[in-house]
């Protein structure tokens, strides 16, 4: 019996220890749910947010599953989430099913945790923009599900890529760009056989491009530019078949242009510019009848244009600019019925322009300046209507300037000088209402300036000297209220100066040297020009624009009636207390005025009507506001237009509310592109929260798919670089102002490294970058590449933005300043 009871005992008493060991194993192990509750409270993410871990499915930037899972955590469109130092207290091995984490555009602050490979489940990683610092951890290489990395934007990352990244064979994009990488391109990222797009661009990195990218079959997009990358194109690039885009600009690449680039048949983005390579232009890129842009510029190719590239109909960027090409224009050229810029300058070209020029009906900007071009200019180049800019400078063309040229009534710019163009110039040109900037100095035109140039209402500069032109100035030319740049030096005109020259309020270079001009210099101190005391109550210009003309007085002295009003004087006691009294009765008057209005309001409501005005915030609809914008530019008409770049055009607009302003517009192709959107929104990111008299004030944004633009203060002086470069400008630029503009650059930067919390490093401080107003006041601009400063992390200096010259490739300076746009 006791025997039976004993073995009955047993049982129960190992039944009941099972159950309290169960019961212990699940206190001490958590659910899979309970752990991902316990991570997001540990990491202290949204703890200004909610500690309601039961509903953490609807904190923001969260998504989970059927099962309450975690899936997604996206704090890109969660900006006041606060991350920062806390990135490494998220335990990441507590979210198995996590597939997207995006804490782009987030101050993380320190290193990527090593933590970070315990994500089995992720396919997508960006960390864009969130000021990392340290080396990329070899654990990424743990992520084998990942298909999209992205890293770029994070400049104090140093160390090289690490060969891990080879694991990540689902790999479909990965973006190290502006990351301060060093070192190699490692040979393992060959093995990543799904990638679609590799972005490199913008670091340090140095070595040769491994072969084994050649093995990268699925590649579309090939970034490598702005690097220190040496010796040659490797063949194996020939092997990408798929690719698309192959952007190598601005290494240090030598050797010639490999023929297997030929094999690349789905290209349409191809820039090679700034490099050193050498040898001819081989005749395979003519297979590449996809090919759209077709940049080559700034090496050392020589030889002949081939004539296969009239095979390229597709192509509407051809910039073979800066190289040592010779022989002839290819007549094939005309066969680029799509071709919109043709930049053929600084070459040794020779020999004419071909008639098949005028096929090229699409073409918005023709650059041939700098050649060894002969013969006259072809009649058929005038059929090109849709022209904006031309120029020819500094060649050796004959002939007459034609009537036809009034054909392109598009032109904005027209640039003939240097050349032995002979005759006069047709009267015309005054039809041309679209020009901003004529340019025929250095040639052997004949006879008057024609009246008709006063109908161009937009000229900013006309530049005319070192001719043989006779008559008088027209009277008229002060009409030309934009004009900045009169130049009519070096001719034999005759007569008077027309005092309507001084109504160019904002004419800044003058020069009628060396002419037969007689009778008094009129009254020029509405201008800008530099005005100085000559003595005995006289003033004159510096430098001096009349030298050379023996009949002319040298000085602008008031007329007796102007000193008779300057020294009437007015009693001591109105000047004291008129100012009094009417500054009493206003008050006064605004008095009763606030009062009837104020009655007014208690009986009656009015409705408030909205406006677009954006020197006024009271009931501002930004909907209006960009209908003002657009009808002030004419929907964004290139006559208002003072600046070109690479990837944006610069227009200037006077609002309804009378203020000036100028607007930043990026180009319709970079707006779709992820890398000058981001920097397009990180200039409205810090320009938006900052604020300083020698930083560059912005108004206002539109941030759509269609039109991208940012509202500046306008700044009459342009960019410290055109001020500089420009020899009268440089002499007006005296010592007392360039003391002042370094200071007002000092104060904008002392204020953004140690007013601003946390602070600001701007990071591309160039002479481009510094605007100027009309007082020669500095003014910092163009935060696309400012950083915000972890005071708790190191940093490696690395170099961005402006490095000796502006990327990309083809890369045009527009001179706001002064006379022309240049292609470097």
């Amino acid at each position: 019996m006791a025997s039976s009871l004993t073995i009955s005992v047993i049982p129960g008493v190992l039944w009941a220890t099972i159950l309290s060991f169960a019961t212990t194993v699940t206190a001490a192990y958590p659910s899979p749910l309970e752990s991902e509750a316990i991570a997001l409270l540990e990491s202290r993410w949204w703890s200004n947010h909610s500690s309601n871990t039961s509903q953490c499915c609807q904190w923001p930037g969260i998504t989970c599953n059927t099962a309450e899972s975690i899936t997604q955590i996206n704090l890109s469109d969660a900006p006041n989430i606060e991350v920062g130092a806390r990135f490494g207290k998220l335990n990441f091995s507590s979210f198995p099913n996590l597939v997207l984490l995006n804490l782009s555009d987030h101050q993380l602050r320190g290193k990527i945790p090593h933590q970070i490979g315990d994500l089995s489940a992720l396919k997508y990683l960006d960390l864009s923009y969130c000021g990392l610092s340290g080396e990329l951890p070899p654990s990424l290489g743990k992520l084998t599900q990942l298909e999209f990395l992205d890293i770029s934007y994070n400049d104090n990352i140093n160390g090289s890529i690490p060969p891990q990244l080879g694991n990540l064979e689902n790999l479909v994009t990965l973006n190290l760009s502006q990351c301060g990488i060093v070192g190699p391109i490692p040979s393992a990222l060959g093995q990543l056989t799904s990638l679609q797009s590799l972005i490199l661009w913008g670091n340090q990195i140095n070595g040769s491009i491994p072969l084994e990218i050649g093995y990268l079959r699925n590649l579309t997009y090939l970034s490598l530019s702005n690097n220190r990358i040496v010796g040659p194109i490797p063949s194996a690039l020939g092997q990408l078949t798929s690719l698309q885009s192959l952007i190598l600009w601005g290494n240090q690449i030598n050797g010639s242009i490999p023929f297997e680039i030929g094999y690349l048949r789905n290209l349409t983005y191809l820039s090679l510019s700034k490099n050193r390579i050498v040898g001819r232009i081989p005749s395979a890129l003519g297979q590449l009848t996809s090919l759209q842009s077709l940049i080559l510029s700034g090496n050392q190719i020589n030889g002949s244009i081939p004539l296969e590239i009239g095979y390229l109909r597709n192509l509407t960027d051809l910039s073979l600019s800066s190289n040592g090409i010779v022989g002839p224009i290819p007549s094939a050229l005309g066969q680029l019925t799509s071709l919109q810029y043709l930049l053929l300058s600084g070459n040794q070209i020779n020999g004419s322009i071909p008639l098949e020029i005028g096929y090229l009906r699409n073409l918005t900007y023709l650059s041939l300046y700098n050649n060894r071009l002969v013969d006259s200019i072809p009649i058929t180049l005038y059929q090109l209507t849709n022209l904006e800019i031309l120029d020819v400078d500094n060649n050796q063309l004959q002939g007459s300037i034609p009537q036809e040229i009034c054909n392109l009534a598009n032109l904005t710019s027209l640039y003939l000088s240097q050349n032995k163009l002979t005759g006069s110039i047709p009267s015309c040109v005054g039809s041309l209402s679209k020009m901003l900037y004529l340019s025929l100095g250095s040639n052997l035109l004949k006879g008057p300036i024609p009246q008709e140039i006063c109908n161009l209402a937009n000229l900013t500069s006309l530049y005319l000297s070192q001719n043989k032109l006779t008559g008088s100035i027209p009277s008229c030319i002060g009409s030309l209220s934009k004009m900045l740049d009169l130049s009519l030096g070096s001719n034999l005109l005759k007569g008077s100066i027309p005092k309507e020259i001084g109504k160019l309020f904002d004419l800044s270079y003058l020069n009628l040297s060396f002419n037969q001009l007689s009778g008094p210099i009129p009254i020029l101190s509405a201008t800008k020009l530099r005005i100085i005391d000559a003595g005995n109550g006289c003033n004159k210009i510096s430098p001096d624009p009349f030298e050379g003309n023996s009949d002319l007085s040298p000085y602008m002295c008031p007329t007796p009636l102007t000193k008779i009003a300057n020294s009437s004087r007015i009693p001591y006691y109105i000047k004291t207390f008129l100012p009094i009294a009417i500054l009493f009765t206003f008050s006064i008057l605004g008095c009763l005025l606030f009062s009837r209005f104020k009655l007014k309001n208690n009986h009656v409501s009015v409705q408030p009507t909205k406006n677009g005005d954006l020197c006024s915030i009271w009931n501002y609809d930004g909907k209006i506001a960009y209908e003002d914008i657009v009808a002030a530019t004419e929907d964004f008409d290139f006559r208002y237009c003072i600046g070109v770049g690479g990837y944006g055009s610069v227009y200037k607009a006077k609002l309804p509310c009378g203020k000036v302003v100028a607007l930043k517009k990026l180009h319709h192709l970079e707006a779709e592109n992820p890398t000058f959107d981001k920097s397009f929104r990180n200039e409205i990111k810090f320009l938006s929260e900052i604020r300083h008299r020698n930083i560059v004030k912005l108004h206002g944004f539109c941030l759509h798919r269609r039109s991208m633009f940012l509202i500046y203060e306008y700044m009459e002086k342009g960019s410290l670089f055109c001020n500089l470069r420009d020899e009268v400008n440089a002499v007006d630029m005296d010592w007392t102002k360039r003391v002042e503009i370094i200071k007002g650059i000092a104060h904008a930067l002392s204020y953004l490294h140690h007013d601003c919390c946390p602070p600001i490093v701007h990071r591309d401080i160039s002479s481009n970058n510094v605007l100027l107003n009309s007082s020669f006041e500095a003014f910092v601009a163009d935060f696309g590449t400012a950083r915000m400063l972890d005071l708790d992390s190191s940093y490696q200096t690395i170099i961005v933005g402006t490095c000796g010259y502006v990327a990309p490739g083809r890369t045009c300076l527009y001179n706001d300043c002064h006379r022309k746009m240049r292609c470097l």
